[in-house]
């Protein structure tokens, strides 16, 4: 995720919504590199939500998490993909005052090679996405 620059804590402060972009392969299958975020700031959070956070040893980096449980001190954040780390099982619980808001909507650009009538509706049909709690792909996965 982007660092949040003052500009960034302005807004937030201002604005209920706001954008952000995903980096990096920790919560395939339900988000991707590149995937455009809106996020609520400040909304409340519960077991099983994407979240937007700042990262508890490296406050200037946000991280986009599922908040999997409540515990004394924090919630208990992983990634939805569990062989690329950098979630609870290496920093602990997440305190409340790090986790800045919930995951809405899920954006997915298009990519210069979908340029075939199919592909482009195929990238229309699954491009833009509401983020769900209970319905995520990674869920069905791992219960098998």
């Amino acid at each position: 995720m982007p660092e949040l620059s003052q500009e960034t804590e302005r807004r937030v402060a201002l604005l209920p919504f706001g954008p952000a972009e995903v980096t990096g392969p920790s919560m395939v299958p339900t988000l991707h590199h590149g995937d455009r975020l809106l996020v609520q700031w400040g909304a409340r959070v519960g077991p099983g939500d994407v979240v937007v956070l700042r990262h508890p040893f490296q406050q200037d980096l946000l991280v986009v998490k599922r908040a999997t449980e409540r515990r004394e001190g924090g919630w208990w954040v992983l990634g939805d993909n569990a062989y690329a780390g950098g979630d609870s099982t290496d920093y602990g619980v997440v305190p409340d005052e790090l986790v800045l808001g919930k995951v809405r909507f899920r954006y997915r650009p298009r990519r210069p090679d979908q340029r075939s009538l199919f592909a482009a509706a195929r990238w229309a049909l699954s491009a833009a996405r509401p983020v769900f709690c209970d319905r995520s792909a990674s869920r069905r996965l791992r219960a098998r």
